[in-house]
């Protein structure tokens, strides 16, 4: 009897350890979930797969557009949303979405002391703009200076209305064109139209001479006012020199760019609109995914196509008239790395980067070439791509749908806002982008090496050599000093000449610093700290 009572005993000991043990380690459990995963936190975390429903949009556009009273793009990037979870994974992530130092450089684009209210004019400039949206706002703050320059009252500039994207939108429907002669009332007299007594005159017809200093404005251009009133600029992009400008110059330059060449109410509105809608996402990159039909037609970039789709884009190249180079090697091309990157190649490039599936991406593109087939491979990767069709409802995108410049308006403000930009070929919109972001802080701009990098594709594709750790830290370092950080503009190549000398200098508006850019020195006195902008 003795013996079955310590049986009993000891059996009710090992069942009652057991249990103890059991809540113990429930407990414990628990409390790791609750250190990873706040229930506070976790339920201020936006759905990544799942849009707001329509009630809540038409909320949300209603509260922010009664609060849009001056519409412009936003001197700092908001906050990006941190995600709790394992330090490393935090650490690795703070990394991925940290912006470059911007060494304390600051906007300066105010007049020198020097600087005087404008002359008495002496006739009257029309501007024909010529290319797409970025090519044309160039161009617009480049005869903005050049209307300075030879004392000219400026009339509001004609867009092009005959480029490969047959757009009709006049200035003011892209532009806030009231905010543009206000802004500028202190540098350029600016009209909206030409007085209707000089209707008729006769103009004098002028190529003005690309990338031109001032002495060719001041005596070629200039001298034109001893015979005519109304001198007509039959082209915009790049007459005016990068570098060697007086600072004044420079200066007007960057706050015709960065400050009175606002786009329209319309489009500020709709494209704060999607910012905020790709922002409930949290941190966001905005792809600048340039693998249109039109830029692979010029560019002659054929890579991964079918022989269908490279006679068709052959084809497109032949019958447009004003692109001048109509035999290109494909192969050759890409070699230099003078061709976009494929949606896939993309796609490779961001994972070795180290960017996780759940990462909002935002397509600033048009019609991807090839469809949705041809976006598979890197949808497969980054199932979070958004654009302005999935962002925005029919009725909302329905006034700027048929003007692809009002449409590539708004993806300028969603990529100039975004916390990571990246373009897959430097093209207009690309540089443009890039100099704004330096412009307001030196925002985070990844650009891809693409040289470099279409020979480590070419070695995925064939077999010898394979994707993973070794692979990301190789483009990783490749692209450390490829992210935006201050320096200055580059000027031209060693060796270069003539018109391929100014061709191979890195563009004005793809970096403003020095000109714009000033950095700020601490000097410590003894009560006080002040800055010395240098």
């Amino acid at each position: 009897m003795q013996k079955k009572r310590w049986r009993k005993l000891g059996f009710l000991r090992r069942v009652l350890t057991c249990a103890i043990a059991l809540i113990s380690l429930v407990a414990l459990f628990s409390a790791h979930l609750h250190l990873f995963f706040p229930p506070s936190r976790v339920s201020m975390l936006p759905d990544p797969y799942k849009l707001p429903t329509q009630h809540e949009i038409q909320y949300q556009k209603l509260s922010r557009e009664r609060s849009w009273i001056q519409p412009h793009l936003s001197k700092a990037p908001l906050p990006a949303l941190k995600l709790d979870g394992a330090p490393n994974r935090s650490l690795e992530s703070n990394k991925l979405w940290k912006p470059p130092p911007n060494r304390d450089f600051t906007p300066c684009v105010d007049p020198t002391s020097s600087y005087l209210a404008p002359q008495e004019s002496r006739g009257y400039l029309l501007v024909h703009t010529n290319g797409g949206l970025n090519q044309m706002r160039a161009g617009i703050c480049d005869m903005v200076a050049v209307a300075r320059i030879i004392n000219a009252t400026l009339v509001v500039p004609e867009l092009d209305k005959r480029s490969f994207w047959q757009d009709t939108s006049n200035f003011s429907d892209v532009f806030d064109e009231d905010y543009f002669i206000t802004a500028l009332a202190n540098d350029v007299k600016i009209i909206r139209k030409l007085p209707k007594e000089l209707m008729t005159a006769t103009r004098a017809v002028k190529h003005f001479r690309s990338w031109s200093g001032i002495d060719y404005y001041e005596q070629e251009i200039a001298s034109l006012w001893d015979d005519y009133q109304v001198i007509r600029a039959a082209k915009s992009d790049s007459r005016l020199a990068n570098n060697n400008l007086p600072p004044d110059i420079q200066k007007l330059r960057c706050r015709a760019c960065y400050e009175a060449l606002r786009f329209s109410p319309r489009i500020e509105a709709m494209g704060k609109l999607l910012v905020d809608r790709m922002r409930s996402y949290g941190p966001y990159i905005a792809l600048h995914l340039r693998y249109e039909k039109d830029m692979l037609a010029f560019s002659g970039c054929t890579h991964d196509l079918s022989i269908e789709e490279a006679n068709e884009l052959t084809a497109i190249r032949e019958n447009t008239s004003y692109w001048k180079v109509k035999d290109i090697d494909s192969t050759e091309q890409r070699a230099k790395g003078y061709c976009p990157l494929t949606p896939k190649e993309v796609g490779i490039f961001l994972r070795a980067l180290g960017f996780p599936p759940t990462t909002p991406i935002y397509i600033a593109a048009g019609e991807i070439y090839g469809g949705d087939s041809r976006m598979a491979d890197i949808t497969s990767i980054f199932p979070i791509l958004m654009k302005k069709e999935k962002l925005a409802t029919v009725e909302e995108l329905d006034p700027f749908i048929n003007h692809a410049s009002q449409m590539a308006a708004l993806d300028y403000i969603v990529s100039v806002e975004s916390d990571i930009f990246i373009p897959s070929y430097s093209g207009n919109m690309a540089r443009a982008v890039e100099g704004h972001r330096r412009f307001l802080g030196h925002r985070k701009t990844i650009s891809p090496d693409r040289k470099l990098l279409v020979r480590i594709f070419d070695k995925i594709a064939n077999g010898t050599m394979k994707e993973g750790k070794k692979l990301s830290s190789r483009i990783i370092e490749m692209h450390k000093r490829r992210q935006g950080s201050p320096r200055k503009r580059k000027g031209p190549i060693t060796g270069t000449k003539g018109t391929d000398r100014f061709r191979s200098e890195e563009a004005f508006y793809v970096n403003p610093l020095p000109d714009c850019l000033c950095q700020k020195e601490s000097t410590e006195n003894e009560n006080s700290t002040t800055a010395v902008i240098r």
